[in-house]
């Protein structure tokens, strides 16, 4: 066997070694895949301010006071206020059950000529959400009660809870530090193909992650504002939901109008509303198309929607939470490779090009002159 051959195989056996490490260690590394996510988008902003004179270790206080904030503000603001909309909308099943079932069914029969009313009982899927509402939050209730009742649990799940702010930091600070290690122990013929790769995957993971988050947080709060200015009491909830979702392309508009539509039909009943609520989502998506997509995405390449549900779907099933941690970075990665095998095959004797190198071979074969 070659020396070629045996590198290969090398490698092979470290990447399936590495694999199972983290299959094993799954349990106890959900902090440390936590914390690195962090530090990983709180590093550009660190790196931004020192650019301005500022040392790395005043720079990494004050990004990591400003991401403890933020944290802070959604546990004690968000949270709550969801949890309340919540269960508002519980509250109000038995009001739309009633608008559909007096409203809305009698109104598409006589437009379509169909009986629906035979097929259709809103009290009956009202009583299936509210049991399983009332049965999801006794789960929720038997399992944290198990985990009062075992000392062993709770003190794990607190040291982790209390490690991340810790660890998060300790990255920050030794951020660059680390990526030149790990950069300096790639084999040499390998490195600059490597390090190429790495800044392709952090470009395509940072403009989804930091740009289009960006868009999707920005989405959900004009929605919401817009929302609750025309008068819907479930505003923040279908302002939100329909941010979040919006990195699907019109998925998140789709569920917004939807929702809004439906609660303003029934708080209100009138098309001054309607319009009110369509008015809203009109200025919304206007402002991601002009505004916000280009000033926060601009042209980085992010993931493709299908692809972010697959390596998250897929992640968790096969890793748990870790797993969920973890999809978006290895999607990414995964994402870049196929593209270079993809360059290497179509520019190979297998598929029958003609051998002319690609400009990139050309770059990376031309020997660089000093300045």
């Amino acid at each position: 066997m070659s020396g070629d051959d045996m590198r290969k195989w090398w490698w092979l056996a470290m990447v399936a070694l590495l694999g199972a490490l983290l299959y094993a260690l799954g349990p106890i590394l959900t902090p440390f895949a936590v914390s690195l996510l962090l530090a990983w988008l709180g590093d550009p902003l660190v790196a931004r301010l020192q650019r301005r004179g500022m040392s790395r270790t005043l720079a990494v206080l004050l990004v990591f006071a400003l991401m403890t904030l933020v944290l802070v503000l959604t546990l004690l603001v968000v949270v709550p206020l969801l949890e309340r909309q919540v269960a508002y909308l519980v509250q109000q099943l038995p009001v739309y059950g009633a608008w559909l079932r007096e409203v809305a069914l009698p109104w598409v029969e006589r437009r379509t000529g169909l009986e629906l009313a035979g097929y259709f009982d809103p009290a009956r899927l009202i009583a299936l959400l509210k049991q399983h509402w009332q049965e999801a939050g006794g789960i929720v209730s038997a399992v944290l009660g198990g985990i009062s009742r075992s000392g062993l649990a709770i003190l794990g799940w607190l040291a982790s809870l209390l490690l991340i702010p810790v660890l998060t930091f300790y990255f920050l600070r030794d951020w660059p530090g680390m990526v030149a290690r790990v950069r300096a122990l790639l084999p040499r013929p390998l490195e600059p193909t490597v390090a190429r790769l790495a800044a392709e995957s952090d470009a395509v993971l940072g403009g989804f992650l930091r740009g289009q988050l960006s868009v999707m947080l920005a989405l959900g709060a004009i929605y919401s504002l817009g929302l609750w200015l025309v008068g819907i009491e479930l505003a923040f909830l279908i302002g939100m939901l329909a941010g979040l979702v919006s990195f699907v392309p019109y998925l998140g508009a789709f569920i917004g109008v939807t929702a809004g539509l439906a609660a303003a039909l029934v708080q209100h009943g009138d098309l001054l509303h309607l319009g009110l609520v369509l008015v809203v989502f009109g200025v919304g998506q206007t402002l991601e198309s002009f505004l916000l997509t280009p000033w926060l995405v601009g042209d980085r390449i992010g993931l493709h929607p299908v692809a972010v549900i697959f390596a998250i779907m897929a992640g968790g099933q096969l890793f748990g939470f870790l797993g969920v941690l973890l999809a978006l970075p290895v999607a990414a990665v995964a994402m870049v490779l196929l593209r270079w095998l993809h360059a290497r095959y179509t520019e190979s004797a297998i598929y029958g090009a003609p051998a002319v190198p690609s400009p990139a071979a050309v770059d990376e074969a031309t020997p660089k002159r000093d300045a």
